[in-house]
C-alpha cells in the first residue's frame, strides 16, 4: 500500500503523516504522508520540467502511452476496486464498476490524442492564410474528490496527458491511497517521470495557495462542492488561469403517469443507490405525478428495503457506508427536519449504529418542494417524494435550484419525453434511463454545477489553448 508523495517520478517520505479511515469501521487502515506547500511547489516544479518534452512527443506515442495506461489499470482492477472499498466504503461491485469506468479514460483519449484538429484557410482578403492549431494548456492543478477516488482522477488525468499536459493531483484527504496506486500504475505504463506528480495533503488551503501561484501552473481542474468550486475559481482568477469545474447537482427524478412504474423505480434505484448514493448525478428529488405518486412510493420503498447496508466487502450489500460522522449528521438533519416540516416517512428516517457510518435507507412522502431537503444536495440514501399535478409548475420547481447537472424523465410518451428535457436547466439529462455517465458524452453542468465538459471529444480540448498563426508565403 502506497502512503508516499509521488514528485518528478521518485516516492518520497512527507514530514507528517495523516490518518486514511475505513468508513465501515472507522478505524486507522493507513497512515499517508501529508504534503505541505512547498511539497506541491516541488512537484510543479517537476511537472513544468517533465512537460516540455512530454508536449513534444509524437500524438502517436502519446497515445501508445494511454493506451497502455488502460491496459495495466484494466489488469489491476480487483486490486484497485479492494482499494477503494478499503478506504471509501462502496460496496465492491461499484468499485469495480468504477475501476472499468475510470480506465476508459485512458483508452478513449488515447484515441482522441491523434484527432486534435486545426485548420488551415485563406483570409477573406486574401492577403494571408489563417492557421489555427491547439497546443496543451501547460501544467494543470488536478484536484479531486473522495466519492470516485479513481475515476475522478483518470478523467482529468487521460485527456490532460493526451493533449500534451502534466499534472499535479491532489487527491481527497480521505481517499488518498487509491490516487497513489493509480499513479504508480501509470507510471509503470510508461508515463514518463514528472507528468505525473501526486501531493496528498491534510492543509488543502494552504497547498492550493502555494500550488495556484506557481509560474508554469496555467489550468486548475476540480470536482467537488459548488462552494469549494467558487473559491477556488475566485483564487484561480488573480492569475487568469483556464478552469474546468464539476461541481454539485440536485437532480430531479420526474416520473409521468403514463410511465412504466416498474422501470421508473428501477432507474431510481439506480440514479439514487448506486456508489450507495454518493454521487454528484444522483436523483435528489422525486417529482411524481399524483396519479401514481402512491404507487410509485410504495414500489420504491419496497425496493429500497430490499438493500443490504453494511461494510462493502460483505456479500450482498447494495449500500456501504457514508463516507465519515460529519456526512451521516448531515443526512440526519435534513431528514428530520423534512418530517418535522409535515414529511412523512414511508421508509428509514435515521442513522445506523455504528461501529462505521451508515444511514439507513430512507423515502419520504408529501415533500413539499422548496423545502430544505429539496433545496440541498443530500449525498446519502435519501428519497424524498414529491407529487405534481401541473406539468409547468413542476417543472419550474425541478429549475427552481443554482444547480444544474443531472435530470431524469420517465414517461411511455418520447414527444413529451424530449419536450420536458429540453426545458429542464439540466447539462445531463437521463430519458427512461437511471444512469448516463459514459467516457464517449460530455459529462458536465449548468448554471453553478459547473464549467466546461469531461469525456467525448470537448473533453481534450478543455485542456488545449487556441492558437492563430497569419501565414503569408
Amino acid at each position: 500500500m502506497l502512503t508516499k508523495l509521488l514528485i518528478g517520478g521518485e516516492w518520497r517520505a512527507g514530514s507528517s503523516a495523516m490518518p486514511v479511515l475505513d468508513p465501515a469501521t472507522g478505524e486507522t487502515i493507513a497512515e499517508v504522508a501529508a504534503g505541505t506547500p512547498a511539497d506541491a511547489l516541488e512537484a510543479c516544479d517537476a511537472a513544468a520540467e517533465a512537460q516540455k518534452s512530454w508536449a513534444a512527443t509524437a500524438p502517436r506515442v502519446r497515445a501508445e502511452v494511454l493506451r497502455a495506461c488502460w491496459q495495466n489499470l484494466v489488469d489491476h482492477a480487483d486490486e484497485l476496486a479492494e482499494l477503494i472499498t478499503r478506504e471509501h466504503g462502496k460496496p465492491l461491485a461499484d468499485a469495480k464498476g468504477e475501476v472499468a469506468y475510470a480506465a476508459e479514460f485512458f483508452r478513449w483519449n488515447s484515441e482522441e490524442a491523434v484527432r486534435l484538429h486545426g485548420s488551415i484557410s485563406t483570409a477573406p482578403g486574401g492577403a494571408n492564410k489563417i492557421i489555427v492549431q491547439h497546443p496543451p494548456v501547460g501544467v494543470v492543478l488536478v484536484v479531486t474528490p473522495w466519492n470516485f477516488p479513481a475515476a475522478m482522477i483518470t478523467r482529468k488525468v487521460a485527456p490532460a496527458l493526451a493533449a500534451g499536459n502534466a499534472v499535479v493531483i491532489k487527491p481527497a484527504e480521505d481517499t488518498p491511497l487509491t490516487a497513489l496506486r493509480v499513479a504508480e500504475l501509470l507510471q509503470q505504463a510508461g508515463v514518463p517521470d514528472g507528468v505525473i506528480n501526486v501531493v496528498p495533503t491534510a492543509d488543502a488551503a494552504s497547498w492550493f495557495e502555494a500550488a495556484v501561484d506557481h509560474h508554469a501552473v496555467r489550468m486548475v481542474s476540480f470536482t467537488g462542492s459548488t462552494e469549494t468550486g467558487r473559491k477556488l475559481l475566485r483564487r484561480s482568477a488573480d492569475r487568469v488561469l483556464k478552469v474546468g469545474m464539476e461541481l454539485g447537482g440536485n437532480a430531479p427524478f420526474i416520473v409521468f403517469d403514463d410511465a412504466d412504474i416498474d422501470a421508473a423505480v428501477e432507474g431510481a434505484m439506480v440514479a439514487k443507490m448506486r456508489h450507495s448514493a454518493q454521487t454528484c448525478t444522483a436523483a435528489n428529488r422525486f417529482f411524481v405525478q399524483a396519479r401514481v405518486a402512491d404507487e410509485f412510493t410504495t414500489k420504491l420503498s419496497a425496493a429500497m428495503a430490499a438493500i443490504k447496508v453494511g461494510n462493502g466487502f460483505a456479500e450482498g450489500v447494495d449500500c456501504g457506508p457514508m463516507i465519515n460522522a460529519a456526512a451521516v449528521s448531515k443526512i440526519d438533519g435534513l431528514v428530520q427536519a423534512a418530517t418535522a416540516g409535515g414529511a412523512t416517512s414511508a421508509l428509514g428516517g435515521s442513522a445506523v449504529d455504528g461501529p462505521g457510518f451508515f444511514y439507513q435507507p430512507t423515502v419520504l412522502a408529501d415533500v413539499t418542494a422548496g423545502s430544505a431537503i429539496t433545496g440541498t444536495e443530500i449525498f446519502g440514501p435519501v428519497a424524498p417524494v414529491i407529487s405534481f399535478t401541473d406539468t409547468d409548475d413542476m417543472i419550474a420547481n425541478a429549475n427552481d435550484t443554482e444547480m444544474g447537472l443531472a435530470a431524469y424523465v420517465y414517461t411511455s410518451d418520447i414527444g413529451r419525453g424530449l419536450a420536458v428535457s429540453e426545458r429542464l436547466e439540466s447539462g445531463m439529462v437521463g430519458l427512461n434511463r437511471g444512469a448516463m455517465s459514459d467516457p464517449a458524452a460530455p459529462f458536465g453542468g449548468m448554471k453553478q454545477s459547473g464549467l466546461g465538459r469531461e469525456g467525448a471529444s470537448e473533453g481534450i480540448y478543455e485542456f488545449c489553448e487556441t492558437q492563430y498563426i497569419a501565414a503569408d508565403w
